[in-house]
Formats: C-alpha cells, sequence, structure tokens
C-alpha cells in the first residue's frame, strides 16, 4: 500500500496511490469499523492503518474504478501535504554510514548517534528549502525514514516490524558549519525552517519488498527482526544527478536496531518519524535542486533558495 497527504479545500487529505492514480480516504466504503479516517495521522491514532492495508488489498479493483472516477479527479492539481504534519517525535541518526562519518571527520561511534528535530522544521515535498541567514554552508541529505505506526516500549528487535508502519523518502537538513562550532550546537544546527521534508508517499514494508523481489533481489531478511530493506539504495542528488548514494545494508545501525534502540529510551507513538542516516550529503546553493531517490519508495526533489538573497 502506498498512502500519500495532499492539500485539500479545508486542510490536508490522505489518499491512496494506485496504479491509475489517487483515491482519497474520505471516498472509500466503510470499514469494518465505520468509515475511514481522512488524514494519516488520524488513521494512525484510531489504529487502523493495517486495517485499511489489508482492505485496499482486498478492494483492488473497487480502488482502479474510484481513482478513474470523480474521487479521483476531484484530487487532480492538488499539492502535496507534509506527510505527517505534525509528528509526535522527529527522531534522527547522524553518521550511520562509515563513509559519511569520514566526510565530517569523525569517528564512526559505536552506538547510536541521535538527534531530534521539531515539526516546524517540516516542509511538504517539492517544498523550497531555505538556506538560514546565520549559516554559510548548509548540507542535504537523503535518507531513508521510518513512519511508526503504533505504541511501544522496550520493543525487540525481532519484533520491530510490527511498530513500523511504513518507509518514506527523506532529505535532512544540516547548518554544517554551526555544527563544526561546536558539537553542543547540533539542535540548532538541525532545526531551521525547512530542514526536514519527508514524502511524498508512505509505503508499507511488504509493497517495498514485492518491488524488491519484482527487482530480482530478494528481500534481505537473514537476521530475526531484519525488516527486509537492506538491498534498498538510498541516493543523494543534486540539480537531478546522483552525488552519493549506498545500500542499507551498510548501514552500522540498521533500521530494526533503531527502533529498538529508540524504545528501550522512550515511547514510540503513533506518526513518530525515525530518519536513519544519510549516505552523504551535498553543499546547498541558491537555484539548485537537492533530492533523495529510493528506487520502490519513491523520489522528492526540492528547489533550494538562500535567504541572506532577501537582504
Amino acid at each position: 500500500m502506498r498512502i500519500t497527504s495532499l492539500e485539500g479545500p479545508d486542510g490536508p487529505v490522505a489518499a491512496l496511490r494506485v496504479p491509475t492514480g489517487l483515491v482519497p480516504l474520505s471516498a472509500l466504503p466503510d470499514g469494518p469499523d465505520g468509515p475511514w479516517p481522512t488524514t494519516l495521522q488520524a488513521l494512525l491514532d484510531a489504529g487502523r492503518f493495517e486495517a485499511l492495508r489489508a482492505w485496499s488489498d482486498a478492494h483492488a479493483a473497487d480502488l482502479a474504478a474510484l481513482a478513474d472516477g470523480a474521487p479521483g479527479r476531484a484530487l487532480a492539481g492538488a499539492a502535496p501535504a507534509a506527510l505527517v504534519p505534525h509528528p509526535p517525535k522527529i527522531l534522527g541518526v547522524g553518521l550511520n554510514y562509515a563513509e559519511h562519518a569520514g566526510d565530517l571527520g569523525e569517528t564512526r561511534p559505536d552506538e547510536p548517534a541521535t538527534f531530534m528535530k521539531p515539526h516546524t522544521a517540516l516542509l511538504p515535498p517539492g517544498g523550497t528549502i531555505p538556506i538560514p541567514r546565520q549559516s554559510e554552508r548548509t548540507t542535504g541529505e537523503a535518507e531513508l525514514a521510518l513512519v511508526i505506526g503504533r505504541h511501544g516500549k522496550d520493543v525487540p528487535r525481532e519484533r520491530a516490524a510490527d511498530y513500523v508502519a511504513g518507509v518514506t523518502t527523506a532529505i535532512d537538513m544540516t547548518a554544517e558549519d554551526i555544527l563544526q562550532r561546536n558539537p553542543r550546537f547540533l539542535t540548532r544546527a538541525k532545526s531551521f525552517d525547512g530542514f526536514l521534508v519527508l514524502g511524498p508517499d508512505l509505503v508499507t514494508l511488504d509493497a517495498v519488498h514485492a518491488h524488491l523481489t519484482e527487482a530480482g533481489t530478494e528481500p534481505d531478511a537473514a537476521a530475526p527482526g531484519d525488516l527486509g530493506l537492506g538491498a534498498l539504495e538510498v541516493t543523494t542528488t543534486w540539480n537531478g544527478e546522483p552525488a552519493r548514494r549506498n545500500v542499507v545494508a551498510n548501514m552500522l545501525h540498521d533500521p530494526a536496531s533503531l527502533v529498538a534502540f529508540f524504545s528501550a529510551v522512550m515511547p514510540l507513538e503513533p506518526g513518530d518519524v525515525i530518519s536513519t542516516g544519510t549516505p552523504g550529503a551535498v553543499p546547498l546553493a541558491h537555484g539548485g535542486r537537492v533530492g533523495c531517490t529510493i528506487p520502490g519508495v519513491g523520489t522528492v526533489t526540492c528547489p533550494v533558495h538562500d535567504r541572506k538573497r532577501d537582504g
């Protein structure tokens, strides 16, 4: 299942993305527990995400008709919205690929190097990323992000998949010059407005596994609890060209381990985001476009504007 968020006339709405188009959740027939919530966060809060996934799998023909009909046409031209506009927590991991740690002249840590970001840093897919006036070197970083689907505390690694609603593309920004002045400036360096883009689609694990199988790469599940994401390639792009790339299997701390790690520190809540680290960053420059591409998950690109040009 693939689900996205769009700007409707009365605010964000969630829609299923099917091969023939888009279907707003508000247009779906009632589920076993009544009408479906109309936003992704409400769907997660109600504990009905898995029920919708099962329903959509069983009603593919109905969804195709809705996408071809008036409900799908009603979304034509709708602007993308932030996938989850107010996540309870945005949890980040730095230096999770050895090559990126080398870029920053830092030693790859034995434990996850973590940080948090405010929801005010979120931009919708395609939004303009601002380089802050305070920064002379801001970088953009492609990442695989997990969205949590249910409450969890002290989640065993082998049960991590039970708590992940799906995955999405992410572009994370860092005011690198501020961070390099002092590592204690990490929160400031990561939290400027427009410093995180998620989406456009949330893709369930089974859909990712199906893509990997079709591509001739079996999902990586050699160890108990693996989410089967090891073969995914994450690419940071600049002006449409690949700049840095790596596969999830080369992470020091794999996605399932991160779910277990964070849940041992704090409770996980529906809508929480875990951004799993970047294969490499690119310096942002006014007028360019930075992006994240993950085959089987999606692509997101955003223009860049240097606020220092505003005077």
